[in-house]
């Protein structure tokens, strides 16, 4: 499928890409899924199933089970038992012996790990091959250093486990996310209740094969499949003594409620409305990679994606003109496709939310530029879109759209293009384009987010910290940092 547009200055050689789809022959999905608890799949007391789909398609893959608060229930006191039984009392480098075979069967089983998140969130081949499967086993990895080292990055303190750790986790880097959150609280000695996203709950149970690989102590790992009311059963489960969420700001702000009730510790990652800045010296073309990496990598379904485009009014006709011309070059369809940019939209729900908040930046003022792509007849697509003329007020400047959607809006001054990336409820990340670096500096050190890029954007590692301020959320995941959130920390008397 070219991408090329009539009239674009981009020089057609009359060569096309050829197919390369990633084969699903080694997936072995079943047709129905039951919890994990207590390291078995189990039998529930819930009748209730819900199907799981193929965005690209709207194929269903396989039923799943939705827990019930007494399945809920029996996972959190399978997880209380392997705490006190097993795991509160065991040495940290045993310990990271279970966190490095995990990271070592990702590794050795990251193809069919990468089909299976393609194949059930809708995102391109080659960034659950190249992102998703590396950094999930990275964070596996680098935990396992810390488990038989914790004294050390808490000098001068009594750390112990919380105990019983909730976790829900969004739909965008299922896998991923689930390595991020279960890494660190595994090497602090906590046990696990996960709860995967509804629409995307396939990898974690393949993950739950792992921990049955690995010969994990059964409950220090247990896996409820459900939606809203799973969810909720999990966060007001009065055994549950520490819990973690990453998804959107409205559950957040619900789930704080609750803790905050019960005096429990939490650790939210919200949404994000990421200023991206452009300066007039900037390196153009990396630039324009940097943006579209920013927001179109996986689908813009990203919490931290660049989807703010601030660029200095010298530049701005041609960066645009630039931009648009690059963007009409990416690929668009089949997720398991290597040469596809931009896979399947994640739900129809999702879809919807994205064309509703384009259709309000139409309606009040904003242009809008789609490329001429074809897009699958079946499945749930977007194609990549750029508003331009766009104002503070507008919603798409405001509210978080979370997908293929860049707002571009200009500025004149660093004093400018500071107080409209800062204009914002969110605070999550940032990106700067510039080659001085007494600007970059200047703007970090006043910009309102818990990450800034200088000169790239969306680059991870597991021993960075990675979290917000405001709306975003709070607490730290990654690095030293990530730590602290799974651990109780008391002065050491001398």
């Amino acid at each position: 499928m070219s991408n090329f547009k009539e009239g674009s200055d981009s020089e057609d050689f009359g060569i096309d890409y050829a197919p390369a789809v990633e084969s699903t022959s080694l997936l072995n999905i079943k047709e129905k899924y039951g919890l994990f608890i207590n390291g078995d799949f189990l039998d529930t007391s819930s009748s209730k199933f819900f199907k799981t789909l193929d965005p690209s398609t709207e194929k269903p893959l396989a039923e799943i089970t939705e827990a019930s608060a007494a399945d809920v229930d029996k996972a959190v006191k399978a997880a209380r038992n392997a705490y006190e039984k097993y795991w509160m009392n065991m040495s940290g480098a045993v310990r990271a012996r279970y966190l490095f075979r995990i990271a070592r069967h990702l590794q050795e089983r990251s193809r069919e790990f990468a089909v299976l998140e393609t194949l059930d969130g809708g995102k391109p081949i080659k960034e659950s091959r190249d992102v998703d499967l590396p950094l999930a086993a990275a964070h596996f990895f680098y935990h396992a250093g810390w488990a038989d080292k914790l004294e050390y990055a808490f000098p001068q303190r009594k750390i112990e486990p919380h105990g019983v750790v909730g976790q829900i986790i969004p739909w965008n880097f299922p896998l991923l996310m689930a390595s991020w959150k279960l890494a660190p609280a595994l090497a602090c000695g906590n046990t696990v209740v996960l709860k995967p996203a509804e629409t995307t709950p396939l990898t974690a149970l393949l993950l739950a094969e792992v921990i049955q690989d690995v010969d994990l102590p059964p409950g220090v790992i247990n896996i409820v499949t459900g939606a809203g009311e799973t969810g909720s059963a999990l966060v007001e489960h009065p055994n549950v003594d520490k819990l973690a969420f990453t998804g959107s700001t409205e559950v957040g702000k619900l789930i704080q409620r609750s803790a905050v009730k019960r005096n429990l510790p939490l650790t939210l990652e919200l949404g994000g409305k990421a200023p991206h800045v452009i300066f007039e010296d900037a390196a153009l073309d990396q630039a324009i990679e940097g943006v579209i990496n920013g927001i179109f990598f996986n689908q813009g379904h990203v919490c931290c994606a660049g989807s703010r485009l601030l660029v200095q009014e010298s530049i701005a006709e041609h960066f645009i003109d630039r931009l648009q011309k690059r963007i009409d070059l990416l690929r668009v369809g089949n997720p398991l496709d290597k040469n596809t940019d931009i896979g399947a939209i994640n739900s129809k729900s999702q879809l919807e939310r994205i064309d509703k908040l384009v259709n309000a930046g139409i309606e009040e003022g904003a242009e809008v530029y789609k490329p001429s792509c074809s897009l699958p007849e079946n499945g749930y697509w977007y194609p990549p879109t750029v508003l331009t003329g766009v104002q503070q007020s507008h919603r798409v400047a405001r509210e978080e759209i979370f997908g293929p959607v860049l707002v571009v809006q200009t500025f004149r001054t660093p004093e400018e293009a500071l107080e409209k990336a800062n204009n914002t409820p969110y605070g999550l990340s940032a990106g700067i384009w510039t080659e001085k670096g007494s600007l970059i500096h200047w703007m970090a050190e006043r910009m309102r987010a818990g990450v800034i890029w200088a000169n790239t954007f969306n680059k991870f590692d597991p021993t960075s910290p990675f979290g917000g301020y405001k709306e975003s959320g709070f607490g730290r995941e990654g690095g030293m940092h990530g730590l602290a959130p799974y651990l109780k920390t008391k002065r050491k008397r001398k």
